[in-house]
């Protein structure tokens, strides 16, 4: 991906950005479910078209996310899909030569065709928050192809390996996680009807469900219980979904059939033992009861839905908010001994703001919203290499360890996957509404335009730089609503003015101003920040540094790291468990501290802080190519 190529799409993008605000996309889902949800939602969140980002860190992310998008080629994407179903790819006058995608799209993978989903997926995202005409054409363009590779197949099926690793699969045969594949598709393609009203998504996306019960109905329970030992992703949200905007139940007799008992009926019973389980097979489960009990009112499945988010937060998060080691669950008493080089996979924290955005709707309180600040900041912002636009798979938290960053052609994780998504859908969870309120979660540059009202409302600030947010309301006439401003739990005694005086304010996670608003309106809201500790489970001599929700790291310098051996360099191969990250010895690791506060100095408006043993500490997000001390040994 050239320089010149990112330029011009940043460019296109920003352009697209700054615009955006004044483009009309009126009902947006209107029509398209034919169920509606049985239970009703405390809050909801705005369309993506209605929220803008300004000027950030987030945008300048979402910039990098879209160039590197649209710039891998459609007959790259599809190939490996038309190589399996047999069609003849050619141009006039000879054959179509395309440069295969390596890694985890490559021909030999049996996980090839997962990208292709999530793409779906954040070209949809990032079309609804930008209206870009480019990003619609190329998600427009990949959903053709796959009709044309669908129609091969002739069933129904659609994939980029063969039927015959869905059958392995059913036989309990060797084989990857080809229902997971199908997922990230089936998901790509309803996304592209819902953001981009692509109708032919649909109909493509309605063929597999048709070919997925055809498939999977004449099974017995017996087959059943041993097909999904397999992982299968959130196949089952997928189908669900589908049913939501077809209502055909077969696709929710589909959905149900991937109910996994050996994971949710423990859930059932409020045991919070996970055991050392595949922590990234074992959320999106959860995800699809969630689902469940939304469009069929059932309670055991959110009940299950909050037990675990609750056990998951109270002792399985580790400081940036990722979760995971080895990609497995563990004892949390033992959290220690699992700060390791392979901490943090992505996907699982991409899971977990699902998740936790799926129950803030069915109940709002500070706690969800507090988690979705600390992962989105510390694990999911710092997931992209600014200088690259490259993300990485794990976020590594033993001392020494750095960011191990993907390319741009060979190696398509499923970190690269969910990744292109999460950097497409910043604007999701800043605000959300009810009948009578506006809610701001987040505190990122942004605008939202609450239509039904006749309101919007502009966010500056710089934070987490300042201290200081400033809102300003723009209406098309007077009105009452409340604004409902989050209370973090990090923040000491927030101070709020209205139009430059100071009001009085409730205790709460959330600052309610409730007041007729007019047009020039302003709220300035400052969230005092402060450092602290956050200690390791079962292990007081180990902390995290934080200022504020911002999780500090120690730099440690580069020694070692700028050419790692090319048969040892997971940016190529997948063999992150053999990865030798050639820690130095002798790395400071130990920092003083007194009663619960780091002995640091802040270093201008910047967020480096210094000790003065001469540590430099910098927000984590900001830590790339070099190695760092997360977790310090505490001396007091």
């Amino acid at each position: 991906m050239s320089k010149q190529l990112i330029s011009a799409l940043v460019f296109s993008l920003s352009v697209t950005l700054s615009i955006g605000a004044q483009s009309v996309y009126p009902g947006q889902f209107e029509g398209k479910f034919a169920v509606t949800d049985v239970a009703t939602p405390a809050v909801k969140s705005f369309d993506l078209k209605d929220v803008r980002l300004l000027p950030s860190r987030f945008r300048q992310n979402m910039e990098r996310d879209s160039a590197w998008m649209v710039s891998i080629d459609v007959n790259r994407l599809v190939h490996s899909f038309r190589n399996s179903s047999g069609i003849f790819a050619s141009r006039e006058g000879g054959y179509m030569t395309v440069s295969k995608l390596g890694g985890w799209e490559s021909l030999d993978c049996d996980l090839r065709g997962h990208t292709t989903g999530h793409l779906l997926s954040a070209l949809a995202l990032m079309y609804a928050s930008t209206q870009s005409p480019l990003l619609k054409a190329k998600g427009d363009s990949i959903v053709s192809a796959l009709a044309e590779v669908q129609a091969a197949y002739g069933n129904g099926y659609l994939s980029a390996y063969p039927e015959e690793l869905i059958n392995r699969n059913i036989k309990g045969n060797s084989v990857w996680a080809p229902w997971y594949t199908l997922h990230k598709i089936l998901s790509g393609l309803i996304d592209q009807y819902l953001y981009t009203d692509n109708h032919q998504a649909l109909e493509v996306a309605k063929r597999m469900g048709d070919w997925a019960w055809n498939k999977i109905s004449p099974l017995s329970e017996e087959t059943r219980r041993k097909m999904i030992r397999n992982e299968f992703g959130g196949i089952n949200e997928a189908l669900y979904n589908l049913f939501s905007m077809t209502g055909d139940s077969n696709h929710l007799k589909a959905a149900e059939f991937f109910y996994h008992n050996d994971v949710i009926d423990p859930l059932k019973e409020k045991k919070s033992d996970l055991g050392t389980a595949h922590t990234n097979t074992f959320i999106p489960k959860v995800i699809a009861e969630m689902r469940r009990y939304e469009l069929l009112g059932d309670e055991t499945s959110l009940d299950l839905s909050r037990f675990f988010w609750d056990t998951m937060i109270d002792n399985h998060v580790f400081a940036p908010g990722c979760l995971s080691d080895k990609e497995h669950y563990f004892n949390p008493t033992d959290m220690a001994k699992h700060i390791s080089g392979y901490t943090g996979e992505t996907c699982c924290t991409y899971n977990m703001l699902k998740l936790s955005r799926h129950l803030f709707c069915n109940s709002p309180s500070g706690k969800i919203a507090d988690y979705y600040e600390r992962a989105l900041y510390n694990h999911i912002l710092g997931q992209q290499n600014p200088e690259t636009g490259m993300v990485h798979y794990f976020l590594p938290l033993q001392t020494g360890c750095f960011k191990v960053y993907s390319t741009p052609e060979n190696s398509f994780w499923c970190c690269v996957g969910s990744g292109f998504e999460n950097h497409a859908k910043y604007t999701e969870s800043i605000y959300f509404h009810d009948d009578n309120s506006l809610y701001v979660n987040l505190f990122i540059p942004s605008t939202v335009n609450w239509s039904d009202k006749g309101i919007t409302l502009r966010q500056n600030s710089s934070f987490p730089e300042s201290e200081i947010v400033e809102f300003t309301v723009s209406a098309d006439s007077s009105i009452r609503t409340s604004i409902k401003l989050r209370r973090p739990s990090w923040a000491d005694k927030p101070i709020v003015k209205v139009n430059g005086k100071k009001v009085k304010i409730s205790s709460g996670d959330y600052i309610i101003l409730d007041r007729i608003w007019k047009s020039g309106d302003k709220v300035e809201l400052t969230l005092p920040m402060s450092l602290h500790v956050e200690r390791v489970k079962g292990n007081d001599s180990l902390g995290a540094i934080f200022y504020g929700p911002v999780l500090l790291a120690g730099e440690l310098g580069t020694d070692g790291i700028e050419s790692p051996a090319p048969t040892s360099n997971p940016s190529l191969y997948n063999d992150y468990y053999t990865y030798d990250y050639k820690i130095p010895d002798g790395l400071k690791s130990s920092l003083r501290i007194s009663g619960e506060m780091p002995q640091l100095v802040r270093q201008g408006s910047s967020l480096k802080f210094v000790s003065k043993e001469g540590d430099s500490l910098l927000p984590f997000y900001d830590m790339h190519d070099q190695r760092y001390v997360v977790y310090w040994n505490l001396n007091e």
